[in-house]
């Protein structure tokens, strides 16, 4: 039997393609899954949620200034990556999988070390330390967007799950998943798997009038930022704001809307393109830009808003989702030149190249 080790973790934008692509290798195969993460990221929810496997090792954080953390760097790599050979050792690994973050740095070398094959996928445009350390020696490197470098790098677009790419409710039949009414229209806002305050407080600001206008709201706050404050409005028209701490299938929440709040992380932005959504991406407002570089393509395609965060004030958020909602054939092309812009198969493609290295590895 086939045996798969997958590393990934932190945020969605690590845990969703890993997901997705474990449920493509299932689908193909009787392969034995075993996922890395850490105790610190999403996947401590997510990946057990899903049926797999998951084994923690230490993180390994890279510190980007000469600090404590940076003397200590050595011992905890190295303590990490004896984790993770432990991991594929008692995995009887074939393959290793990574897609990046903080996990996958000691799951590539651990690999190295043991001399088993290493698929990369990279979800960013810009590459991360960890997917450049894992891509040098890498059996398969696959990308999300035509613009990311990396040794042997293939555009394959972002690994998703089949509930995005093959919806299989209506969108009255989501709304009415979330108590909203089927037949109203919807605005989906949502800062990411952890939340986004700077959303958060812009919305709360637009709230009254958004809902004035006859459009109801399903906030996805962030299990962080959900309270007890966070309650059910409901204006006299009808309209709703509905807040919720987490979504665990975003898939149900892209049907139900018809426009979208959010960030602009790569995992973010391909799946709302591949549902038809149109966002008005607020990219992060620290880093190295990615996430506006996320969200080019789309933007320069009038299929998406860009907005700073520091622009993003109440007055201009109502404004913008009422023009949105008051030019419906606009919103509509939107809607169909999203869907057009990335592949949807990527989960597949890179399942098939997972297994056809393994299945390699086995002949030698």
């Amino acid at each position: 039997m086939t045996s798969v080790v997958l590393a990934g973790g932190g945020t969605a934008g690590h845990t969703s393609p890993l997901i997705a692509t474990a449920r493509a290798i299932q689908e193909r195969s009787d392969a034995s899954i075993v996922c890395i993460g850490t105790a610190k990221g999403l996947e401590t929810k997510v990946i057990p949620e899903a049926g797999l496997e998951l084994e923690l090792i230490d993180p390994v954080p890279l510190p980007r200034t000469v600090n404590l953390d940076l003397l200590k760097l050595p011992f905890t790599l190295t303590r990490s990556v004896r984790q993770a050979r432990k991991v594929l050792r008692e995995a009887k690994a074939d393959v290793l999988v990574g897609f990046g973050g903080y996990v996958s740095i000691p799951a590539y070398l651990a690999a190295r070390l043991s001399r088993i094959p290493v698929v990369v996928h990279e979800a960013n445009k810009l590459p991360g330390i960890a997917n450049k350390v894992g891509a040098r020696k890498a059996g398969y490197v696959g990308t999300t967007f035509p613009e990311t470098v990396l040794p042997g790098g293939k555009l394959i677009g972002m690994p998703m799950r089949r509930s995005i790419t093959h919806p299989e409710l209506t969108p009255a039949e989501a709304r009415s998943r979330f108590g909203l009414d089927p037949d109203r229209p919807t605005l989906l806002v949502s800062g990411g798997s952890q939340g986004a305050l700077s959303i958060n407080k812009a919305l709360d600001g637009a709230r009254d009038r958004i809902l004035e206008a006859g459009i109801q709201i399903l906030h996805v706050l962030g299990p962080k930022n959900f309270g007890d404050d966070d309650v059910v409005v409901r204006h006299d028209n009808g309209a709703q704001y509905r807040p919720v701490p987490f979504v665990s299938d975003m898939a149900v929440a892209y049907t139900a809307a018809d426009l979208m709040l959010g960030r602009a992380g790569a995992g973010t932005v391909m799946e709302t393109a591949v549902s038809g959504l149109p966002v008005i991406f607020v990219p992060l407002p620290w880093g190295n830009g990615e996430q506006g570089r996320n969200a080019a393509e789309l933007i320069a395609a009038d299929a998406g808003w860009l907005v700073d965060d520091a622009q993003l004030s109440p007055d201009r958020l109502a404004t913008l989702v009422q023009d949105a909602f008051g030019d419906r054939a606009r919103l509509a092309r939107m809607a169909s030149t999203c869907k057009d812009m990335y592949p949807a198969d990527a989960a597949d493609v890179l399942a098939d190249a997972v297994l056809n290295l393994a299945a390699q590895e086995g002949d030698n």
